[in-house]
């Protein structure tokens, strides 16, 4: 490969902002056959094309999202020398994370924790639905999504879906409402619960408990947030049937108590990536310590990596 020119990248760098070849042009005065020279001279110099045209629109190739981050770290870095004459820190890295909107924050802290106040790395989070999140991986504006719903594969997806934690689920409330010595259906029948929504891994598992043990209870809430379980908790609304990691806050301070029974159930964290030629280096730091958020134990004290 031969050596970088950055009048090219700098062409690169002003379409993949503008995200339009002719408004490009256009402000910088110039054609847009001169603008497509210099993209196509850079797309020599990497041996990678850096766009795609699709539905007579210009997309980013993975290649050329990896040059863009470099392209605003390299032109950006340049600003800096202008204006401070001094920084000479190493490239900046960024981590696009996507989060399913209803997943626990304190969840998303312990897998990000490695990363977290790292010099020299920029973390962009983003929240969404399910599809939104999925549709971030395919145009590679994300480069992980954590999830505890892992997509179903088919054969137009290239998902790859890793878990990386599972935590017991608990019945979880303020300590009045928490009673060691009732039994677990004598629990669940004289307090108000709040509960996950009809759709959720957690709410199917729970149903079925409850069918089990000959019980009906009554329902405060049927909630798809997770923060939102975790106030209405504090609230003291009902008990919560939720992982403790929501709540791990307000465990360790005494305002909330587990109870000792144990539901039976489990709730699997999953990051999910897309497969890529050149996979975002930053996610092998968060993948190695992974398992060890909050795991849980099998019988031999490995780690059960099976899902819902």
């Amino acid at each position: 490969m031969t050596g970088m020119n950055y009048n090219h990248l700098r062409y690169f760098w002003e379409v993949a902002h503008d995200g339009n070849l002719t408004r490009t042009a256009a402000r910088l005065n110039l054609s847009q056959s001169a603008v497509s020279v210099q993209i196509r001279k850079l797309e020599d110099s990497l041996g990678q094309p850096v766009f795609e045209r699709r539905n007579r629109q210009l997309h980013l190739t993975e290649a050329g999202r990896i040059a863009l981050d470099y392209a605003d770290t390299i032109f950006g870095a340049g600003q800096e020398l202008i204006d401070t004459l001094r920084r000479t820190g190493s490239a900046l890295r960024v981590l696009r994370v996507g989060a399913l909107a209803t997943l626990s924050r304190n969840f998303q802290i312990e897998f990000l924790r490695p990363l977290l106040g790292k010099p020299q790395v920029e973390l962009v989070l983003r929240s969404g639905t399910s599809i939104e999140l999925m549709q971030g991986l395919e145009t590679l504006s994300l480069d992980v999504v954590l999830t505890n719903r892992a997509p179903v594969p088919d054969a137009l997806t290239s998902f790859i879906v890793r878990p990386v934690s599972q935590q017991k689920v608990g019945v979880i409330g303020l300590p009045a409402r928490i009673d060691a010595g009732r039994g677990l259906a004598d629990l669940l029948t004289s307090n108000p619960l709040i509960v996950p929504t009809l759709e959720t891994p957690i709410r199917a598992g729970f149903d079925a408990l409850c069918a089990q043990l000959g019980i009906k209870p009554e329902l405060a809430a049927e909630v798809d947030d997770m923060a939102m379980m975790r106030l209405l908790a504090r609230q003291g609304i009902g008990l919560a049937v939720l992982p403790p990691i929501v709540v791990k806050n307000e465990l360790e301070s005494g305002l909330l108590k587990e109870a000792d029974h144990d539901v039976g159930l489990i709730e699997s964290f999953y990051a999910v990536t897309a497969k890529r030629k050149f996979p975002n280096p930053l996610l092998a730091v968060l993948f190695e310590q992974s398992t060890d958020i909050h795991p849980l134990p099998g019988k031999d004290g490995s780690l059960q990596a099976g899902s819902h």
